[in-house]
């Protein structure tokens, strides 16, 4: 008896996804649909808030195309064993951020705002340092400057990987936040800076940490300079220097390069939108 023959069925097509992204950001992103490609951008919603202490006026921000620029919170700035710490010029203004931020940083996050750690983190071998750079961070024969080894050796100094150039523990770091190493007190210098954020659509800048005079100032400037709005969080930034001197700062940020508010306003107008927070509990000290 013939066995019966076998109908043969047309193989069904593999089932394609809807839509495939390409980009950087959710907003900022091709859409592949199908054998077509998409450059339909989805602007994100706009979300309003109000720093009402800025000066010289209050401010209204986009939270969604906002950044909180973390300058320069870092080991070898502000351990007391950290660079700075060994070469005699202590940790004091250096810390004194620190219980402001640990406060900001997770209503911040949790609102939905995006955190950028701009943090010094130079090459080993000093090659992209220029001589003025090299001199005052060593300053004598005998001194331990960029990539040297303080007496408590816990690495070469600010070296990008090394301890000094860790943020500090008592501050958390966030899988969903963003890390750029510079090499000069500007952020803006030599580095993708500029390029990550206008990529994730970023037009405004709210800057803390340290030093207020020296690399906040420094990348605030440039950053105004580049079209950013800028805001300058006084009570979560700090330095060293004589007083007339970051008077001297907020005095040429309000009349030019941008405003002065506060953490403690910001943090007084932020939305309590949740948001998952497991990834950023602050690591052991």
């Amino acid at each position: 008896m013939k066995a019966p023959s076998r109908v043969s069925r047309p193989k069904s097509a593999p089932v394609m996804p809807e839509s495939v992204a390409f980009g950087p950001a959710a907003h900022n992103a091709w859409q592949l649909q199908g054998d077509k490609v998409s450059f339909v951008r989805r602007s994100p919603k706009p979300r309003p808030v109000l720093i009402a202490d800025a000066a010289p006026q209050a401010v209204e921000i986009d939270l969604a195309r906002s950044a909180l620029i973390v300058v320069d919170m870092q080991n070898d700035f502000c351990h007391p064993e950290g660079w700075f710490a060994q070469k005699g010029l202590g940790t004091q203004a250096a810390r004194k951020p620190i219980p402001v931020l640990q406060a900001l940083l997770p209503a911040w996050r949790q609102a939905g705002g995006a955190v950028v750690w701009l943090n010094w983190g130079i090459r080993a071998d000093k090659r992209n340092l220029a001589p003025t750079v090299q001199f005052k961070g060593k300053r004598t024969a005998e001194g331990v400057g960029y990539a040297d080894h303080s007496p408590i050796d816990h690495g070469p100094s600010l070296v990008q990987g090394s301890w000094g150039a860790k943020v500090i523990d008592a501050l958390a770091v966030s899988t969903a936040d963003i890390t750029v190493h510079k090499h000069r007190l500007s952020g803006f210098w030599d580095n993708e800076l500029d390029t990550l954020l206008r990529q994730q659509g970023i037009t405004t800048l709210l800057f803390a940490g340290i030093n207020t005079d020296r690399c906040v100032f420094s990348t605030l400037q440039d950053a105004n300079f580049l079209g950013y709005d800028c805001v300058l969080l006084q009570d979560a930034c700090s330095t060293p220097s004589p007083a007339y001197v970051t008077q001297g700062v907020l005095y040429i940020v309000e009349l030019l390069h941008g405003f002065v508010g506060s953490a403690a306003s910001l943090m007084r107008a932020l939305p309590a939108s949740p948001r998952s927070s497991s990834s950023s509990k602050p690591r052991e000290s």
